[in-house]
């Protein structure tokens, strides 16, 4: 059978519909699964914004153009449902749990990505919200596949990552207790430890919500899903789409601006940086496989590094190399700078780069705004993308190896005639200077609100900053080469 018909009446149901992932998930399952029955996507009604709203939103962005295209009655198949994952029984209401009586397939990919929550939160969305949907999916007798979408970081103190569940840093059952019981204030007292020093909670979080999952794989089809850092999408269903700032791509918008000029970290590093559209069909096999075969219950649970460091390597000064040659050639629209600077292993550098060239320009920039009574805005960014790269910094200065042979094996589940739909091993040895090109095309369509190639006024204002660059730099090298002289005649006069 093949992949797509194995999704023929199928219903599925879907949190974290509105992220990353779940979009990219969401926008291929129809595009490619036509026949499927309906798509349950679990949405937070916001402050005078409905659900309905909130979805329609979400289907009429760019993401979806192909598919309104090609196949726009496919739309009315998603479905929204109203909760919260910060919410016992996720919060969703009796009327529409009869809804998903015949869910067939679950995608849980809702989690916070922010890596400095407070505890408490972070135990509530990434590891009780998972407990709660498993609660509800032990009520669904036709479900055949629940895929928990976790990340390969969630055992960061181990370098060689596994395909396997790794002994917990604490008891899940008791974490959930101390979030629902105690003050955030008490929390942070204890958090280092009790999560046994753990980088973010995010990380802890995840961790622990695996087991939560390995703890009734003898009573659900379930399968953990480890993706790395996902970015922009490779070929579908346009290439370098994206819908946030995270990852890499966030790294070379901020470079490309002008506003982010050094990094603690180390070029050398071998980072997993894994497409979108691969996470997706990924993620669309993994279920297929399921749905033709359900696991064996006396078996250990199944996990999947969706990780290619190990098939199409690049390091994190590659990244920075591409980026800044290509983003020179197509500059954005809102650049404050010449895009430069670089990343350094050395903290004293990255220090005075990141108070000169960070700080100091932030002042001045707010100094000019002020004077032409526009809102403020740099040292205020500035502050965020400091505390951020703080979070993160352990990513940055670790390398990590990620085991994937049954990541692979998925690809191997694929028949001949649908490779090109749902294959993704042939486009190992990515090229990576076209990728982040259409990267960073995408970051100024998708993100930026711009078109992807540069005006005549962006590229003006490139060769200005050039001048303006070297004339700056001039200036400070001649009063610091002064300063020297001076010093030094001083001490050989004496």
């Amino acid at each position: 059978m093949s992949i797509s018909a194995s999704f023929k009446d199928q219903e599925i149901f879907v949190t974290g519909g509105t992220g990353f992932v779940g979009k990219a998930l969401i926008e291929k399952l129809l595009r490619s699964c036509p026949a499927l029955g309906k798509i349950y996507v679990l949405l937070r009604p916001k402050k005078g914004v409905a659900i309905e709203q909130r979805l329609e939103d979400v289907l009429n962005s760019k993401l979806f153009d192909r598919l309104r295209r090609e196949q726009p009655q496919t739309i009315s198949k998603v479905v929204p449902i109203a909760g919260d994952c910060m919410k016992l029984g996720l919060g969703i209401s009796e009327t529409d749990l009869a809804k998903l009586t015949n869910v067939n397939v679950v995608y849980h990919s809702a989690a916070s990505v922010r890596f400095d929550d407070p505890l408490a939160k972070a135990i509530l969305l990434n590891t009780r919200a998972t407990h709660e949907l498993v609660k509800l999916a032990l009520q669904w007798k036709q479900l055949k596949a629940f895929i928990h979408v976790s990340t390969t970081y969630s055992n960061p103190t181990v370098i060689d990552v596994e395909e396997r569940i790794y002994p917990p840093y604490a008891d899940w059952r008791t974490t959930i207790k101390l979030a629902e019981t105690y003050d955030q204030q008490t929390l942070d007292i204890f958090n280092l430890k009790y999560s046994s020093f753990q980088p973010n909670s995010y990380t802890f979080t995840k961790s622990l919500a695996e087991h939560v999952a390995n703890d009734y794989r003898d009573r659900l089809p379930i399968l953990i899903f480890r993706p790395s850092i996902v970015i922009s999408t490779l070929e579908e269903p346009v290439p370098g789409w994206a819908d946030n700032f995270n990852g890499p791509i966030g790294m070379l918008v901020a470079c490309g601006v002008g506003i982010l000029r050094s990094q603690n970290c180390d070029p050398h590093i071998v980072a997993d940086f894994v497409p979108a559209d691969v996470v997706a069909r990924a993620l669309v096999i993994a279920a297929a496989s399921y749905l033709k075969k359900p696991p064996a219950k006396d078996q250990p649970i199944d996990v999947v590094n969706c990780a290619v460091s190990n098939i199409s390597p690049i390091s994190m000064g590659q990244v920075i190399d591409i980026g800044k040659r290509y983003i020179r050639q197509n500059p954005f629209e809102k650049t404050l700078w010449l895009p430069g600077g670089g990343i350094t292993t050395c903290p004293v550098l990255h220090f005075v780069r990141f108070i000169t060239m960070h700080i100091m320009m932030a002042i001045v920039v707010d100094t000019l705004l002020r004077l032409s009574n526009e809102k403020p805005f740099l040292l205020k960014l500035q502050r965020r993308i400091f505390a951020a790269f703080q979070a993160l910094r352990v990513f940055a200065v670790t390398e990590w190896h990620f085991s994937n042979d049954n990541m692979r094996a998925l690809h191997d589940h694929v028949p001949k005639e649908e490779l090109a739909t749902f294959g993704f091993l042939q486009h190992a040895n990515i090229n990576y200077v076209d990728f982040f090109q259409n990267g960073i095309r995408g970051a100024k369509e998708f993100l930026m609100n711009e078109s992807p190639e540069s005006s005549s006024g962006a590229r003006f204002r490139m060769k200005v900053f050039y001048v303006l660059d070297y004339l700056c730099r001039a200036i400070v090298y001649g009063f610091l080469l002064r300063l020297v002289y001076r010093l030094a005649v001083r001490v050989f006069m004496t």
